[in-house]
């Protein structure tokens, strides 16, 4: 089996030794994505939908680099730190993923990577071949 791998070029891709995403077959699989800003940086500190904005827009480009679209999600895993701000989560969701709902998970953790981060977003889609 071939696989594709795309890089957004975080810092912590290499430092960590993982790829944003993996192409195995006709399964795409995106790492954790959080609300990283052009140029490194939190994305709108504090704003929980605009932050979840950021992450479904990085997604949106590696599945663009491996041949595929958000239609394409089939599952969702979002973790947030503050399961009470779910509404904001949620609405950006819907307005990214409404008209082909993916199964989805949100969670709350204790905290991300950087403190400033409310949410980190994974998921998988399907591509046909």
């Amino acid at each position: 089996m071939a696989f594709q791998r795309a890089f957004s070029g975080a810092p912590w891709e290499a430092a960590v030794g993982y790829c944003r995403a993996v192409k195995a077959g006709n399964h795409i699989y995106v790492s954790g994505t959080a609300p990283a800003a052009d140029g490194g940086g939190v994305f709108a500190p504090g704003d929980g939908y605009a932050q979840a904005r950021r992450c479904f827009e990085i997604i949106r480009l590696a599945l663009r680099d491996l041949g595929a679209d958000l239609a394409s999600v089939v599952r969702t895993r979002m973790f947030v730190t503050d399961i009470s701000r779910w509404q904001e989560f949620g609405r950006a969701h819907a307005e990214v993923f409404g008209g082909h709902p993916p199964a989805t998970t949100m969670v709350e953790v204790s905290r991300l990577i950087d403190q400033a981060m409310l949410i980190e977003v994974e998921a998988d889609a399907v591509v046909n071949d």
